[in-house]
């Protein structure tokens, strides 16, 4: 697919500034360019609306009806399609076309975009050469994929990686890397694969490591699962800092069934997770990290504890503030062999 295949959108979409493209309605087409939202003044009509979404679903096999008014797919250059139609919005088709421009950075091609320093650049990578279980946190549109690529592309050269998504958007630089997606239900509610069954499906697939584009709900008992069997695995998460991170996934595997117990999921995630590596988005766009935090494994009154290893603070200049401990001694990494071969 080339970008005449977006027709009246080609324009946009061949924009380098422009990271996101979305239509309210025909005649209010919107677009993100540095992470702020800009009222295009190109309009459509509603006809060239659905043909557009009709030709881009051609390539990704999904499918848009009344029995299935919403749609998540990746189109053939790298960009994720989201639409969502009548009568789940209120009159006209909803249309989120996400570019990802940035996407396949490796760390330290991140660290020279301001993402993070070059000392926490180092430190996830000798974090990842140490096999670490590392969970990516942040708001809608604030880097984790871009970060959580750069992570996996980073493991050694000859792990073998499992990637579980809902809709293809990882693409590490990997030697032996196979690629899962989730599979909606057809017309007569069967052949549904959910992320549930492709995380119990990858652990029979040999994995040296496992990674999970995004945890929402009940999988991230599976997940959980699989880390504390020894397997190192990685996975993104929405929240608002890391410690809220880390509730929020005490509490989502509550979702897999009232046999389930707060009791049970802490020290299972205190166990399971190792690092987390928060992103914000600030009001000019600009993406960054702006914390890394250790679980320590302590649990007090049911709940994780983390201890902040880096935090990004704008006063009195901005740079990264660490905390009482050194990152570096924390996980004894100054004895590790070199991570030049991780560093693509």
């Amino acid at each position: 697919m080339n970008t005449e295949s977006f027709g009246p959108l080609q324009k946009l979409m061949q924009d380098p500034e422009i990271e996101e493209v979305w239509i309210n309605s025909p005649n209010r087409i919107f677009v993100a360019r540095r992470g702020m939202s800009e009222l295009t003044n190109l309009t459509l009509t509603f006809d060239e609306v659905r043909n557009l979404v009709e030709r881009l679903l051609m390539w990704g096999g999904r499918r848009l009806d009344l029995s299935h008014p919403f749609v998540d797919a990746r189109l053939p250059d790298g960009s994720r399609l989201h639409v969502a139609i009548p009568e789940i919005t209120a009159q006209y088709w909803a249309v989120n076309i996400r570019k990802h421009l940035i996407r396949g950075k490796s760390l330290n091609e991140l660290a020279e975009l301001d993402v993070m320093s070059s000392e926490v650049c180092l430190f996830l990578i000798k974090c990842v050469d140490a096999g670490l279980n590392i969970l990516v946190s942040g708001s809608t549109q604030a880097g984790k994929t871009t970060v959580l690529n750069a992570l996996v592309s980073a493991v050694p050269l000859t792990s073998r990686v499992i990637t579980i998504e809902e809709v293809f958007e990882l693409r590490p630089k990997l030697p032996d890397c196979v690629a899962l997606q989730t599979k909606p239900a057809n017309l007569q509610g069967e052949g549904e694969i959910p992320l549930r069954r492709l995380i119990k499906e990858a652990l029979r697939m040999r994995p040296s490591q496992i990674v999970v584009g995004e945890i929402r709900e009940a999988e991230s008992l599976d997940l959980l699962i699989a880390l504390n069997s020894g397997l190192p695995g990685m996975a993104t998460i929405h929240a608002n800092s890391a410690k809220d991170a880390i509730s929020k996934l005490q509490t989502l595997p509550l979702l897999a069934g009232e046999n389930i117990s707060h009791k049970f999921i802490a020290p299972v995630v205190a166990a399971a997770i190792d690092l987390v590596v928060h992103l914000s988005i600030a009001p000019d766009g600009v993406r960054r990290i702006t914390e890394v935090a250790h679980v320590t494994g302590r649990i007090e009154l049911d709940r994780v504890e983390i201890e902040m290893l880096y935090k990004f603070s704008l006063i009195p200049t901005p740079n990264y503030l660490k905390g009482l401990a050194d990152p570096f001694n924390i996980f004894k990494m100054q004895d590790l062999p070199s991570t030049t071969s991780a560093k693509k």
